[in-house]
Order: structure tokens, then sequence, then C-alpha cells
């Protein structure tokens, strides 16, 4: 049985997992054995990269050591690790990568590069038992459409300026609703009323900078946060809905999956389930561990890449910040 340890650290969170590969895991021979992550908060701002490096190298001996301690394993019987290569913010990577690289040469074990965005499809595409997917990937710095074809995960449609999170916390900066705004965003929705935003999808692709704008004015010009939140949420998650469901009608795939910290909204989810139904495909949501950055989908995906002959070399394991989805070549599938 193959144990693996995977380190997320992409954005604001540090996350450890161990995973091992086995006839009798839950999840198609997988079980995970441990999943944790320490995430950077703000009350009155975002993430200011130096600041957000500082937490990483401060929790990653104590998040490293309550993984291995919950998974009841030592460091010394890992077979594999993993770490997130990209996309990311740099700061946030190198702690990460740097890790991994100590971690592999004192083991003597090999090193896979994972590309965080094709973990979010991966750890989906597992744990729901789904064959052959449509990824909605709603995140922080990413918002893509996202499915295997030809050898690659392609990107069918993605956001033209800003991720659906970092729209999100941006306005919730407007608000002072600190950060992750996110949350508190989908709370103060629910007593509001909508009121029409622009709307703003482009073929396969989204935009938010209008709606933004647009969002700000209302804000001046008196609209309550409950009001304003509601007619954001309304109005972008259809939007996100809408390139769903064409990206499902265009590649012919009978399965959604949602993956991503913004993913983690009822509302969206409630949305995508019920353009699922109507259309009669599979709808999948990762419970909340899954969906949000973490480090048992880097373990996974990087497992699944290891099986097919691939593995990082200490010379080549620099991080990516700007790797995309579409440049991994998927030969695990």
């Amino acid at each position: 049985m193959m144990l693996i340890l995977g380190i997320e650290c992409t954005a604001h969170t540090f996350g450890v997992a161990l995973v091992r590969k086995s006839e009798g895991g839950e999840y198609g021979g997988w079980e995970i054995l441990s999943n944790k992550k320490k995430a950077f908060t703000s009350p009155d701002a975002g993430m200011i990269p130096a600041k957000v490096s500082d937490h990483h190298v401060e929790h990653s001996a104590s998040i490293l050591a309550a993984a291995l301690s919950e998974a009841n394993v030592t460091v010394d019987q890992v077979d594999l690790i993993a770490f997130s290569q990209g996309p990311g913010i740099g700061n946030s990577l190198r702690i990460g990568a740097a890790l991994a690289r100590s971690l592999a040469m004192r083991l003597h074990k090999p090193l896979v590069g994972v590309n965080h965005c094709v973990a979010h499809l991966e750890i989906g595409r597992i744990l729901g038992k789904v064959e052959d997917p449509v990824l909605l990937y709603a995140s922080g710095a990413n918002t893509q459409i996202i499915a295997l074809e030809a050898g690659t995960y392609r990107v069918f449609g993605e956001t033209l300026d800003t991720g659906v999170g970092n729209f999100l916390d941006t306005l919730g900066r407007e608000l002072g609703m600190g950060f992750p705004a996110g949350p508190v965003i989908e709370q103060a929705a629910i007593t509001g009323t909508y009121h029409a935003l622009p709307y703003s999808v482009k073929g396969m692709d989204v935009s938010f900078s209008g709606l933004l704008s647009a969002a700000k004015r209302a804000h001046e010009a008196g609209m309550s946060n409950e009001d304003l939140c509601c007619s954001v949420q309304e109005t972008v998650f259809a939007m996100l809905t809408e390139v769903a469901e064409r990206a499902l009608a265009h590649s012919g795939k009978r399965a959604l999956v949602l993956g991503g910290g913004v993913a983690c909204n009822r509302r969206l989810q409630q949305m995508c389930s019920e353009m699922c139904a109507a259309r009669g495909v599979q709808f999948y949501v990762p419970e909340k561990q899954y969906l949000v950055d973490n480090a048992a989908m880097i373990a996974v995906t990087g497992a699944l890449m290891h099986s097919s002959g691939i593995s990082t070399l200490l010379a080549e394991s620099e991080v990516r910040p700007r790797e995309r989805t579409d440049q991994i070549a998927v030969t695990w599938r």
C-alpha cells in the first residue's frame, strides 16, 4: 500500500494530507487518512503576499505534525511527496515547495509537482465516482470551466478579468466584511432583495469588472448590504451556471462537478443542481474540506500522476505561479 504525503500552499491556505492507495479504500481504493490545514485571514484587508508567506512559515511544522499524528504514521513511512507547483501566489508556493523538496531529499522518496486546478477536478471526480465530468472551478483567483478533451484538461470558458472569489473579496472590503468575504456575503444575501445588475457572459467566458463597478455605485447610492449581496450573488452565480450548462451542451458530457472555495456557497450549488436536473445529467459537490484548497487533492493527484510514470526532479521543482490547466498532459486517464 502506497502512502502519499501531499502539501497544498498556493494562496492563503497551508495544508498537509496523508492518503493511501489500497483495495479497501472508501473512495475507489483511496483512503484519506488526514487532511489538515491552516488558512490566513484578515479582519480588514485581503492577502498581502509577505504576510501570507509568514503565516505559512509559522504554521507549516505544526500542520505537518498534526497530519502525521491524525494519520497515525511517521514521516519515514511516506512513499511519495506531492506538492502544489502552481498556479498561485509565488510567495506561498515557495513555502510549500521548499518543504516538499526537503522531505524528498531527507527521505530519498520521489517528488511530484501538481497543478492546483487539475487537482480540484481530480478530487471531485474520484470522491464522486464521476467518470468524465465538466468541472465548474470557482475560487479566489480562478474561474474556469474545465473538461478532458484529447488528453488535456481543456478550459472551455473562464473569467476575462478577475476570479470570482477575488471579485467577492474586493466587494467585501468595500462593505467592511474582512477577508475572506464570501461566507459573510452569502449570509447577508439570505435576507436581501434582488435588484438588476450588469450581467456579462461573452460566449463561454465571464467578466466581473463591470459588475464590480456597478455594485460600488449601488453601495454609494445607499443600497443596503443585504440587497447588494443578494443582487450580486444572483447575478454572478447565474452567469457561472449559464457557462457551465453551455459547456455540458458543447462537450456532450453527462456530469458536472463543483470545485473551489466559492463552490461552498449554497446558492451556487442550488442553481447548478437545478440546471443539471433539468438537463438530466449527474451533479456532484464534494464536502467542504475538499472544495476549498486542501492537501488531500494534491496527494491523490500526485499519486495518479506518479502511477503513469510522472515524477519531478529537484532541478525541475521550481514553482510555476502562472501555469495553466491546459498545459498539463493528462497521461493517467
